[in-house]
């Protein structure tokens, strides 16, 4: 075999996510996620001061918490010592001291995918048939086999030969993975989720790194990523933005590294949560001189110019980036979007799956995008 197909998909988990991110929970998302993550990054603070209790009871009314360990959307776990006391009074009051005086957490509650979405899932897979594939937001590595063993079948194919995932930095079961198929074997992986600067913890996943053999001989390093999402921050998103310009500097920084090594194919694939000319991704262009395989001039982009939800060039944020040396070997690629919802009144229509009838039954609001190498070139 001297082509590859390199691929990028957004799954939006596969048997169950958050149920505070599902399509009929849209208002309470923002709000809900933010408290979510402030709560657990406050409580791992040595010393509770009155005013992270206090700040840590304004997150527990957010997620509904305050009267009860369970919501609608979240729930407080307590595992040993005591965090807080409700009196018949009514009013909550913090009481542990620190992170030492309990053990716990809140986590999100979950809900059941549509079955029909999760075989429409499997469908994108099948019909983008890549040969190496970054999976984004997989809950687990035994989730997503299970996954491949059994849907990929279900809908005529045959399961991926590896299925690979290290758990990452969100404690949502939003990870990156990879699968490979046609004899392309993993033969090196490195996780980066303890990657730090000055700031802290870089990565809101991961930047798992994969060296790929393919079957024609030539290695390919894969750089899989989910970067801050810009969803739930605050309007225009300055946090958040900030998150991920680190986030590119440091994925430039791997890239150089690994040039440095000797490795010439190199394709740094995912969802980036912004656009191409956004100042966030900046560093991620213009250090390493990564080409988008939609730059190419055979490029299907399937009547839209966006990934995510079908939109404009504003929803083209997910990503196969090509060092110079790799996208000399491209032969084209293009977006998939057959999984991703339009409703009756969308213009320039795309084709879906004829079982989609409603926008529960999507794949992922995010299209699939993928490349294709010809190592003969």
């Amino acid at each position: 075999m001297s082509t590859t197909r390199i691929g990028s998909f957004n799954v939006e988990n596969m048997f169950e996510r958050p149920k505070v991110m599902g399509r009929n929970a849209t208002k309470h998302a923002a709000p809900v996620l933010a408290a979510h993550a402030r709560f657990n990054e406050l409580i791992a603070a040595e010393a509770y001061t009155p005013e992270v209790k206090e700040e840590l009871k304004e997150h527990l009314a957010t997620l509904e918490l305050l009267r009860s360990d369970r919501s609608r959307y979240a729930i407080l776990r307590r595992i040993r010592g005591r965090f807080l006391a409700r009196h018949r009074t009514g009013e909550t009051t913090v009481v542990a001291s620190g992170r030492e005086s309990w053990v716990g957490w809140v986590e999100l509650t979950t809900e059941p995918i549509s079955e029909l979405a999760t075989r429409h899932t499997a469908q994108v897979m099948r019909d983008v048939g890549a040969h190496v594939l970054g999976v984004v937001e997989a809950e687990s590595r035994e989730l997503l086999h299970m996954f491949s063993a059994s849907m990929l079948k279900h809908v005529g194919w045959t399961p991926y030969e590896e299925v690979h995932l290290i758990d990452g930095n969100d404690e949502r079961g939003i990870n990156v993975g990879l699968l490979t198929r046609d004899e392309h074997q993993v033969i090196t992986i490195r996780t980066h989720v303890y990657a730090k600067d000055r700031s802290g913890v870089i990565f809101s996943r991961d930047c798992a790194e994969y060296h790929v053999r393919t079957p024609a001989g030539p290695e390919v390093v894969v750089l899989v990523n989910h970067l801050k999402s810009k969803g739930y921050g605050s309007p225009g998103d300055p946090i958040g933005a900030r998150r991920r310009f680190r986030q590119a500097v440091r994925i430039a920084r791997i890239v150089n590294r690994l040039r440095d090594e000797g490795h010439e194919h190199i394709a740094v694939v995912g969802d980036l949560n912004d656009t191409a000319d956004s100042e966030a991704l900046r560093p991620l262009f213009q250090r390493t001189g990564l080409r988008d395989i939609s730059e190419h001039e055979n490029f299907d982009w399937d009547h839209r110019l966006g990934t995510y939800r079908g939109v404009n060039e504003k929803g083209k944020i997910d990503y196969v980036l090509l060092t110079p040396e790799l996208f000399a070997k491209a032969v084209g690629g293009g977006v998939f979007r057959k999984g991703v919802w339009r409703g009756p009144r969308t213009k320039n229509r795309w084709d879906v799956y004829e079982t989609m009838t409603n926008e529960v039954h999507a794949a992922s609001d995010h299209a699939a995008i993928y490349a294709d190498i010809d190592w003969s070139l």
